[in-house]
């Protein structure tokens, strides 16, 4: 027993505490209490939550189907489709432009500008950048529109459609054409506004981001309605729509350049590149023309046609030795950057486009072939009546009067009808003989055939073969009426008198001028023989008379201190609207000195009705008015000589 511990006495613990039922509280080292039961059926308690593993699982698969689409819509844009969508975000991104070229400018013989380009742009938008999906807002090509519409001065209406096209694909429509560099920045102001309110206020969005500018270039016209019909104009499309600039549209437009770049909302986008194909600019053109001359000739001729209540009418001034044309001037007129408000009916070049008969203006060839062909002289005596019958007509001159006995210089100067038939008889042993010999003269001096300017809507007039002449027209033509002709060819004629009888095809051009500055004359005129230097002497005297004689009717050309070479000329007139005989066709044509020739004018009136319509009483004065201006302005000094003074008359 003594080997036993003795017992350990147990040492009372703390006292436990009561619960308020009056039982204690468990103390350390107790068994835990018993969970309790599920609770009785009307008793309250607590819901019991399912297990969660299932919704997680459902979950993660979800996820997993999603992050699949995605990886597997990767793979198809990056590998599969990457080229089509690459294709479709340089579409969308890169934006190609043209660069016009500059349009060469027309200047005058001394360099006075008659047309030259200003720079402008072409209003242009991206219809595409307009849409629901680009702009977020339904009304975007309307807010634009009433935007643009007073700047540009279009319709509001005509720019929505513009903006909202049928083609939803389309990517370029042009808004407005060849506006001021005041126009465009307006527009790029309007935009920076934008943009910098859509930054801080999100409501605000950029209707303009697609709107654009292409750099274009716009047609003017220093002197207004001058030189209109050699000018010509140039079409909206940027194109010459008549006379030189339609012409020479292909030395004068130049070639287009192209420029590509990246854009982003609207703008350029500097860093990401761009290539560019500059643009060839145009050829400056140098014309014949005298700016002055023009200036003294188009008014000249412009004040006459309004004081005699004509249709019409022109003036050629031409060099007699060169060819080269100074002046071609018509009434009524047109300007040429206000085509809105020209009428129709005068634009082009009546001086080169109205085909009418001369009148006693061409007996100077008639009279060419009788010396040419030694058929009779200067003092050839001629017995005219008061009236001649041949065929079945019988002739008359312009005014009653007895027998008149002149020479044949005296034929030329009374302009006389008759005695220009009688004289033409004699080419030939028969009429039909006489009638070939006249013709050949007839296409010689250029009749019937173009004159070699190539000039648009040119005429060469209306010269029948022989053969196919007539009754009438036997007679008629060797004083000018039966044959059509425009006014340049009338001019031509009489420089080919005036220089010796050799014909030199007129000329508008006088070369062109690179953007270097290289200048390249035209090339030189052709040059042909019409009749001996001996005859066209001998008709430059017969062409004083009617000017310096008393018996002549081209007095009121007189000049003081030179002597004149002229003719009058006063034809029946075809109604280019009927085809009927209506009205005259009035006309003087000369060149002086008529010694030492420099200068030829032609000038021609349709159908005066108010006053005289008499060659030489209208067309006269504006002949000397002209012929002074273009004298002086050359600085082509009187000869001293005195004139032939051939006689006109004979007594029997």
């Amino acid at each position: 027993m003594s080997d036993r511990e003795p017992p350990r006495r147990r040492v009372p613990g703390p006292a436990r505490p009561v619960r308020p039922d009056g039982r204690r509280q468990p103390g350390p080292g107790a068994r835990p209490a018993r969970r309790p039961g599920p609770p009785r059926p009307g008793a309250p308690g607590t819901i019991r939550l399912g297990s969660p593993r299932p919704r997680l699982r459902m979950i993660g698969l979800a996820l997993t189907l999603v992050m699949t689409a995605f990886v597997v819509r990767l793979l198809q844009v990056q590998a599969v489709d990457a080229g089509t969508y690459t294709a479709k975000a340089e579409r969308n991104r890169y934006v190609v432009h043209t660069l016009p070229a500059e349009r060469g400018g027309i200047t005058d013989r001394n360099g006075v500008a008659l047309a030259t380009t200003v720079d402008s742009y072409d209003i242009t938008a991206d219809p595409t950048m307009f849409t629901r999906e680009q702009l977020k807002v339904g009304d975007g090509p309307e807010q634009a529109a009433a935007l643009l519409a007073p700047i540009l001065g279009e319709e509001q209406e005509d720019l929505v459609e513009q903006l909202r096209p049928e083609n939803k694909e389309l990517r370029y429509v042009r808004l407005a054409r060849r506006q001021t560099p005041q126009v465009w920045s307006q527009i790029k102001d309007l935009k920076t506004a934008l943009t910098k309110k859509s930054e801080t206020d999100k409501s605000v969005v950029n209707v303009l981001a697609g709107v654009f500018a292409d750099p274009s270039s716009k047609r003017v016209y220093p002197g207004g309605d001058l030189a209109a019909g050699i000018l010509g104009w140039v079409g909206a499309d940027g194109k010459g729509g008549g006379g030189l600039e339609r012409q020479l549209n292909k030395t004068l437009a130049g070639e287009d350049g192209k420029i590509r770049y990246a854009q982003s909302g609207g703008r350029q986008v500097p860093t990401a590149g761009s290539t560019e194909t500059p643009a060839v600019p145009g050829s400056d053109i140098e014309l014949t023309i005298d700016r002055d001359i023009q200036w003294a000739a188009q008014h000249a001729i412009s004040e006459q046609v309004e004081k005699s209540k004509a249709d019409g009418g022109y003036v050629i001034v031409q060099d007699t030795a060169t060819g080269e044309i100074l002046a071609m001037a018509n009434s009524p007129g047109f300007d040429p950057g206000d085509l809105a408000h020209a009428d129709p009916d005068a634009l082009g070049n009546a001086a080169l486009q109205d085909a009418f008969e001369p009148g006693s203006t061409a007996k100077v060839m008639s009279m060419a072939a009788v010396l040419e062909e030694n058929v009779a002289t200067p003092g050839t005596h001629i017995t005219v009546p008061n009236r001649l019958k041949r065929g079945d007509r019988l002739f008359k001159d312009d005014v009653d009067h007895p027998t008149w006995y002149l020479t044949l210089n005296g034929v030329l100067a009374k302009s006389s009808n008759i005695g220009t038939i009688m004289a033409t008889g004699e080419l030939g042993k028969t009429q039909a003989q006489a009638n070939k010999v006249l013709y050949d003269y007839l296409r010689k001096f250029g009749l019937g055939s173009y004159s070699g300017l190539g000039f648009p809507g040119e005429t060469k007039g209306i010269l029948a073969p022989p053969d196919q002449w007539s009754t009438s027209q036997q007679y008629t033509i060797p004083f000018g009426q039966g044959v059509s002709i425009n006014a340049l060819q009338a001019a031509s004629v009489y420089s080919t008198i005036a220089n010796g009888g050799v014909r030199v095809e007129p000329t508008l051009v006088r070369g062109t001028k690179e953007d270097d500055g290289r200048f390249t004359p035209a090339p030189e005129p052709e040059k042909t023989r019409v009749i001996s230097e001996k005859t066209a002497e001998t008709l430059s005297r017969m062409l004083e008379s009617v000017v310096d004689d008393e018996e002549g009717t081209g007095t009121k050309a007189r000049i003081p201190g030179y002597r004149v070479a002229g003719k009058t000329g006063t034809a029946n007139r075809v109604d280019p609207a009927t085809g009927q005989y209506k009205g005259y066709t009035s006309s003087f044509a000369g060149f002086a000195p008529a010694d030492k020739p420099r200068v030829t004018v032609y000038c021609a009136i349709q159908n005066a009705t108010e006053g005289s319509y008499f060659g030489g009483q209208i067309c006269g004065p504006i002949y000397k008015q002209v012929m002074e201006f273009a004298l002086k302005t050359l600085q082509v000094p009187p000869t001293g000589a005195a004139p032939a003074n051939l006689p006109v008359t004979f007594k029997p």
